[in-house]
């Protein structure tokens, strides 16, 4: 196959052993370094060169241009120019390569406790993200209609009036709202996936931390409970099951139909991301894209303001987070441990907390709260959304802005916002060579995993 033709034309002919069909393929993007290999197939226009071969493949390494013509020339036969393509352009010649999807992470604020107006904001969002080219947008943990934050500050047993507003704004799976984002993804041509709180038709009180993954068409695709509730989480929601770890096909939309292609898209809920098997399971569907979803702060322990003001991170990202629950280092080791072990994609989306959802969490707090839970939440760490590699390492992203033009970007943070990327699903094949943790790298007779995909029903009646 070949690495790299040292003449470097335009186009490569590439005739298969044994095969009547060429392919092409534009030597720029399949020539990155200065060795090639000749093996099986073959072809230069520019020289007019084909080789065909039953000799093994072998690697001939750092050759100069005038040896590597002659060395190929004792053993081709000519070929025609018309036998090749011309390009149209260079992104004609982009375009061929494997599929690239683009993708929005939307870092965004709940309307705090309210459903609507916070479905509302999804929709609109979702409109952005299609105006500018994604064909997959994000939403962080429980967006609608919120998070819990105020239950790891404030005892249960003075919580109760939190508890019942946020059952009755947590949302049914098939209720208006999901309705209605269900339409705005048909209407914008747009997978999306969202976290929200959901409840049970059958029980005024009992909910889910849940995430949505709807299909372009308005379908939903995966509907998955988050496996277990962490820490003070117990008090809000109930534990889900396997029903939704289940990995999907999201077509990539191209301009010519043979570039076209799809990414295999799985997501899992905060925590559920430190938990080993179910990441598994994730791999083993051959995930490609992997969603993990946070909340905007996590405040497991209380911040009471001189003693950590020194560490203040809200305003500078470069100083330390001592004494604190590190979301920007516990998020990303868990996703970019993923993306290594997968060879997949992460995207890391969390919420991002207002100064409007603390002062709704103060003013409704007990008055011996008030002061506790405005200084831990001023001084928590913003999580951060951002992007990584097959390899778990950080990905420039861009932002667009109201005119159309884009900005470089690694991450948001500190204010909402819509940070996309182009993906590129080829390059989830090379680490695979290393370790393939579901294939070649697996030792299925000494390992075995069983998932129960069943949904979980409080009665079963026959």
């Amino acid at each position: 196959m070949v690495h790299r033709i040292v003449d470097k034309p335009r186009f490569i002919r590439c005739v298969a052993h044994g095969s009547e069909h060429p392919t092409y393929q534009p030597a720029e993007l399949i020539a990155p370094s200065p060795t090639f290999m000749i093996g099986s197939f073959v072809a230069t226009p520019m020289t007019k060169l084909c080789y065909h071969s039953c000799l093994s493949p072998f690697t001939v390494s750092l050759l100069t241009h005038r040896t590597a013509i002659s060395w190929l020339t004792d053993k081709v036969s000519a070929i025609p120019d018309t036998d090749y393509p011309r390009p149209r352009s260079s992104s004609h010649a982009e375009s061929i390569m494997a599929p690239i999807i683009r993708v929005a992470i939307c870092h965004i604020a709940s309307i705090y406790l309210d459903a609507t107006a916070t479905t509302e904001k999804v929709l609109s969002w979702i409109g952005k993200a299609s105006q500018n080219g994604a064909q997959l947008v994000v939403f962080p943990e429980v967006c609608i209609p919120a998070y819990p934050y105020w239950s790891c500050l404030i005892s249960p047993a003075e919580t109760h009036d939190f508890f019942i507003r946020m059952a009755k704004e947590s949302i049914y799976a098939d209720g208006k709202e999901m309705a209605k984002i269900r339409h705005a993804a048909k209407q914008n041509r747009i997978f999306v996936s969202v976290g929200f709180s959901e409840k049970a038709r059958y029980s005024s009180a009992t909910l889910w931390n849940s995430n949505m993954v709807i299909s372009a068409e308005g379908e939903i695709l995966v509907h998955h409970r988050k496996l277990m509730p962490t820490f003070h989480e117990k008090l809000t929601w109930a534990p889900g099951d396997g029903h939704g770890l289940k990995v999907v096909d999201v077509p990539i939309v191209a301009a010519r139909r043979e570039d076209a292609g799809s990414a295999k898209l799985g997501m899992l809920i905060c925590g559920e991301n430190t938990n080993p098997l179910a990441r598994y399971a994730m791999i083993a569907q051959g995930e490609q894209i992997h969603i993990t979803t946070w909340p905007a702060k996590a405040a497991h322990r209380v911040l009471l303001g001189d003693e950590d003001s020194s560490v203040d991170d809200s305003k500078d990202a470069s100083l330390p987070v001592r004494g604190k629950y590190d979301n920007l280092a516990v998020n990303r080791t868990r996703c970019s441990e993923h993306c290594f072990e997968a060879k997949c994609f992460g995207i890391i989306c969390a919420s991002f907390m207002s100064p409007e959802i603390i002062d709704y969490l103060v003013t409704n707090a007990p008055e011996h709260a008030k002061g506790r839970v405005r200084s831990t939440y001023g001084l928590a760490a913003q999580a951060e959304s951002r992007f990584l590699d097959t390899s778990g390492s950080p990905i420039l992203g861009f932002t667009v802005d109201v005119e159309g033009n884009h900005h470089s970007c690694d991450a948001l943070r500190h204010e909402e916002g819509m940070l996309y990327a182009d993906l590129d699903m080829e390059q989830t094949i090379e680490g695979k060579q290393y370790h393939d943790v579901v294939g070649a790298y697996q030792r299925f007779d000494v390992f075995n995993l069983t998932v129960d995909t069943s949904r979980k029903m409080p009665c079963n009646f026959r």
